[in-house]
């Protein structure tokens, strides 16, 4: 049964990215210009043949001007008060070891949002472009608290190490890159304000 839930959001997904890109009027030559992200990718994931990457998502999202969180939240459903720990949304990136929960979706009313994030040992994840659906207003608050492992993150152009139970608090304002330990991965929760 979750498997089929898994195909149906993938389904949603594959259909929300070309209602984004007909949206900005956006041939898929053009948009493959925007993201760097092969015509052939995007055609393969607008009909739900393959599904996208964590780094194939954060450049279409960087060339939407929107977080992955916010294009994430177009797939789900309505605001809800109480989420069930089986009803988070939980999608995996099993080109990159990174898992991705959505403890606290984002909502209209809702200011923040909490994630919960596993790397699988040695992970890599760079995230060239800033998300831009706020921009230039205010850059995005984050909240990043290791749980398990080690991380090394590299932030506006500052390279951190965190160890468990440190906290890294920083306004994206440029690219990114997330390292897990090579042995040890990294478990740690998101909160994006």
């Amino acid at each position: 049964m979750r498997e089929n839930i898994e195909r149906q959001k993938d389904k949603v997904l594959a259909a929300r990215l070309k209602t984004l890109r007909v949206e900005k009027g956006w041939s898929l030559d053009q948009l493959a210009d925007q993201s760097n992200v092969s015509r052939a990718t995007l055609s393969r994931m607008e009909k739900g043949d393959v599904s996208p990457t964590t780094a194939v998502l954060g450049r279409l999202c960087a060339a939407y001007g929107m977080t992955m969180s916010r294009l994430m939240i177009m797939v789900e459903d309505d605001f809800l008060p109480l989420v069930r720990r089986d009803d988070q949304t939980l999608w995996n990136d099993k080109d990159t070891g990174f898992e991705r929960r959505s403890v606290s979706p984002p909502s209209a009313s809702l200011g923040c949002e909490v994630l919960e994030c596993r790397l699988q040992p040695g992970t890599e994840i760079d995230y060239p472009a800033v998300p831009k659906d706020n921009a230039p207003l205010r850059a995005l608050e984050h909240h990043l608290v290791l749980r398990d492992g080690e991380l090394e993150m590299t932030v506006n152009g500052q390279s951190y190490v965190l160890r468990q139970g440190d906290c890294l608090r920083y306004k994206l304002q440029g690219p990114n890159r997330f390292r897990a330990h090579h042995k040890k991965g990294a478990f740690y929760t998101l909160v994006i304000l």
